[in-house]
């Protein structure tokens, strides 16, 4: 059964999750809470970016900040933490300087047998269930409160270039020549991402974000077969798992960047993100009754580079991307959450970021007729 929670008061971001028209579009940014801010900054001056991961408190306390500072401007809020505490679970050490290092990947399919085969969700990750419960709370109801993961694609990427990497060559490779133990590994972190989901809810998230921030470096069919298979059984084992423990369904997204929106549409979910080289109107027309008859929310998408453009800049590209939105919805501010085309970067000014928010506010309310 859900905990006890104090109630909400603003749910733009739920009615426009489950396809409502609203009265202006939900905004809320991707790294929301992160480097940009100087507060985040100073934090960091003292804790390593995965200690603040494990400390319930400081993630509650990093992931209000922006909360905080944009009262009334964001409709969410989304937990701190980070895509590779998967991997972590999985018994894989991973260090963040500035970027993810994998001290030991993995080579070749004998170094799967390296990782648990069975692995205690409720144990490795208990830190984020504490951190989702205390942040909700914390929230007092202001905003919802979002979970997530990384997708499966995306993390076997990881797990195997051991890091960021300009062609992924050695996760593609495996696809390519161990397509078997390929899914195997994927079918695998599946399962993990489907407890650990289910376990967010339990703590107190109310929408949750699968990020396959990879999706884009597979071809239609790769994606069909190394990608598509394994959302599809999140979206539709989560929903079975909150059902079974009697805990709200809540709505669920997924950003699978530079992948076809018509194939990620299928996996099933609610809302579907989109990058800032989508033009919303031609999403709707591929995406809109496939699943089911009915409209997939869609989510997105400023390019974030936009907020290195000065206010002029901000305002005219905001104008233009509600625009599109609306026009994708028949001149109706709906089932639409405003966002960047994917995080926010570091260098940007939070008074720019600010200024995004009022535009989106302004310029996203639909006047009734």
């Amino acid at each position: 059964m859900a905990q006890e929670f104090p109630t909400l008061t603003n749910d733009l971001l739920l009615r426009a999750a489950r396809g409502e028209q609203t009265e202006r579009a939900p905004v809320w940014v991707m790294r929301q809470a992160g480097r940009y801010l100087p507060e985040f900054r100073k934090t960091r001056e003292t804790h390593e970016f995965f200690e603040i991961c494990r400390s319930p408190t400081l993630a509650t306390e990093i992931t209000m900040q922006p909360i905080q500072r944009y009262a009334g401007l964001l409709d969410a809020a989304i937990i701190f933490s980070d895509i590779l505490v998967v991997p972590q679970a999985m018994g894989m050490e991973v260090i963040m300087n500035p970027g993810p290092h994998f001290t030991d990947p993995l080579n070749t399919p004998a170094d799967i047998e390296k990782l648990p085969r069975e692995v205690d969700v409720e144990k490795e990750l208990g830190y984020v269930f504490e951190a989702l419960t205390l942040t909700r709370k914390t929230l007092a109801g202001q905003v919802p409160l979002i979970g997530f993961t990384g997708a499966p694609w995306t993390l076997m990427m990881y797990m195997i270039e051991g890091g960021g990497s300009q062609t992924r060559q050695k996760s593609k490779t495996w696809l390519f020549k161990y397509p078997e133990v390929s899914k195997q590994l994927l079918a695998r972190i599946t399962d993990i991402c489907v407890q650990y989901l289910i376990g967010q809810v339990n703590a107190g998230a109310q929408l949750l974000q699968v990020f396959d921030s990879n999706a884009g470096d597979l071809s239609p069919y790769d994606f069909s077969t190394f990608a598509l298979p394994y959302l599809k059984r999140i979206a539709d084992e989560v929903r079975e798992g909150l059902k079974a423990r009697q805990l709200p369904v809540v709505p669920l997204t997924l950003f699978a960047k530079g992948a076809s929106p018509y194939l990620a549409a299928s996996a099933g979910y609610d809302t579907i993100g989109l990058d800032w080289t989508l033009d919303p109107r031609d999403v709707a027309k591929l995406t809109d009754g496939i699943i089911d008859g009915r409209t997939i929310t869609l989510q997105g998408n400023l390019d974030p580079v936009v907020l290195y453009g000065g206010r002029e800049a901000i305002e005219r590209e905001v104008k233009r991307m509600c625009n599109a939105f609306h026009g994708a919805r028949g001149g109706a501010c709906k089932a639409w959450i405003a966002n960047l085309g994917h995080g926010i970067t570091p260098g940007v000014d939070p008074e720019d970021m600010k200024f995004f928010l009022e535009c989106v506010h302004k310029y996203s309310a639909v006047p009734s007729s």
